[in-house]
């Protein structure tokens, strides 16, 4: 089936499902009409496909109409969904295992010496995290559990499968980010794809997830699909069927652009040049390539779900499972004169988009309760109907997909290590309103400190922190997050307590 084709009978399905009708979680309840719109219930353990690409920005999803359409306007958009360690490799183990950077130990991309750096898939392996993650607690609860793309930055060994993946279709070190002519362990076995349109990754990747998808239904059997594009990282390679969709497309120009008056900012940035014209050219280059090679994710997300509408002997298939589509951090595009790259504490970093539709979730719906990727194991176990590990950090979703949840989270911790550099270690926590403001105020190794009044001044324009008047309750607050763990003594340090909500 072509392109379009796919397009619009995926379209039709998912009208033909349920209609849309928008509401917010700023309300207690849903009305009839609203009620109305909630799929029907899943079956007692529900199907599970989580999409993640890497390096997207929030703003990003604009580019992808087919995902707005089966997943925004079917589902529920969260509006603040964030990454606490903002790179590749840190926040992928989170997902995988539901705790802080400061937990899981994994702090970067590559191995170090230094534990309170170290990083990669060796520094997670190492640490035991594959005996005990999504993959193992969905296998043992019944989920068939398949893995199709990037794994963790640094794996390259495709002899080895981690344990409990039943199908493993991962991307190999040091080929990952190609888009062509690039290496897989095909469980346990390794297979090159070359250079012809048909081997491009993308592509590859949505070919692999819908056939476990197909095979899966076809059993009757529960299944978890860990898929894992590597759009639109660099080099951002578009296939050649959309190598010129967007010819010309200006990156973001978001206030912060370019900044103009840095003084308030730490020393690494006041150091930056503003962006010359050469600079500026090149972020719109790499825009334009970055939205050009998500239009084939965009395809992929399509795909899913004409995978799940496909078999007449099981039509419920898409009515039982959830789809959660999300990034693994944001990216730079000139903000605060940072040209390009990630992994600070700004908001083009941490905040990333968030969609997910299945039973139970209202189509249109939309919610402002702040979400990490610490949720989404907890999340995962919650649906499969399993007991949440111990050691988890965050907070299932499942509350507000059914939009019966009630305290929630205030706040949540914001850490990374130091980076060759560019800017010294920090901690930082960042709050939706409260009967103040929304904030975010970050500590850094050496003393410098930094605190935005988001609510009127989104973009962090104008550093509020003063030494003579340093934001107490905030610091306090802080320093309980940097260190909190699950089943913490005393049970003040535990992350749920620190992050304000049960």
């Amino acid at each position: 089936m072509g392109k379009i084709a796919v397009v619009l009978t995926t379209v039709a399905l998912a009208v033909g499902v349920l209609l849309s009708v928008s509401y917010t979680d700023t309300a207690d309840g849903m009305s009839k009409a609203q009620a109305q719109t909630v799929t029907t219930m899943a079956s007692a353990q529900p199907n599970i496909v989580f999409i993640l690409t890497d390096d997207m920005r929030k703003d990003d999803l604009q580019y992808m109409p087919q995902t707005k359409e089966l997943l925004q306007s079917r589902g529920m958009s969260f509006q603040n969904a964030f990454v606490s360690n903002s790179l590749c490799c840190p926040s992928r183990s989170t997902i995988m295992r539901g705790q802080y950077s400061h937990n899981t130990g994994v702090w970067s991309n590559n191995p170090t010496t230094n534990p309170t750096t170290s990083g990669g898939w060796q520094t997670y392996k190492e640490l035991g995290h594959e005996q005990d993650n999504v993959a193992t607690r969905l296998h043992d609860a019944g989920y068939r559990t398949g893995l199709f793309g990037k794994y963790l930055n640094g794996y390259g060994d495709p002899t080895y499968v981690p344990p409990r993946w039943d199908r493993w279709f991962a991307t190999l070190s040091p080929t990952t980010y190609r888009y062509f002519d690039y290496d897989v362990s095909v469980d346990g076995t390794i297979k090159h794809f070359g250079t012809s349109v048909n081997d491009y990754k993308t592509d590859v990747l949505s070919s692999q997830t819908n056939a476990f998808i197909a095979n899966s239904v076809s059993q009757g059997t529960p299944f978890f699909a860990y898929v894992a594009p590597v759009a639109p990282h660099e080099p951002a390679t578009p296939e050649p069927d959309y190598a010129h969709a967007f010819d010309g497309a200006n990156g973001p120009r978001l206030p912060s652009f370019n900044e103009k008056d840095v003084s308030d900012k730490p020393s690494w940035i006041r150091r930056l040049p503003r962006l010359t014209s050469d600079q500026i050219s090149a972020i719109d280059k790499r825009h334009e390539k970055r939205i050009e090679s998500l239009q084939s994710v965009d395809d992929l997300v399509a795909g899913v779900i004409d995978a799940l509408s496909s078999d007449p002997n099981h039509p419920d298939a898409l009515n039982d499972t959830y789809i959660f589509f999300t990034s693994d951090n944001g990216w730079h595009h000139g903000e605060h004169r940072v040209p390009q790259g990630k992994w600070r504490s700004y908001e083009e970093d941490i905040h990333v988009p968030l969609l997910v539709r299945g039973p139970e979730v209202a189509a249109g719906s939309t919610t402002n309760k702040l979400t990490l990727n610490t949720d989404f194991l907890p999340t995962f176990t919650d649906l499969a109907g399993v007991q949440e590990p111990p050691y988890v950090d965050g907070r299932t979703l499942v509350p507000v997909l059914q939009r019966s949840a009630g305290g929630w989270r205030n706040a949540i911790l914001l850490e990374a290590p130091a980076s060759n550099g560019a800017r010294p270690a920090y901690r930082g926590i960042r709050t939706v309103s409260t009967p103040t403001t929304k904030s975010k105020y970050v500590e850094y190794a050496g003393g410098a400190r930094e605190l935005y009044r988001l609510d009127p001044d989104p973009f962090e324009l104008t550093n509020r922190y003063d030494s003579a008047s340093p934001p107490t309750r905030l610091a306090s607050r802080l320093k309980a997050l940097k260190t909190c763990k699950a089943n913490a003594t005393p049970p003040e340090v535990t992350c749920q307590v620190a992050e304000g909500g049960q």
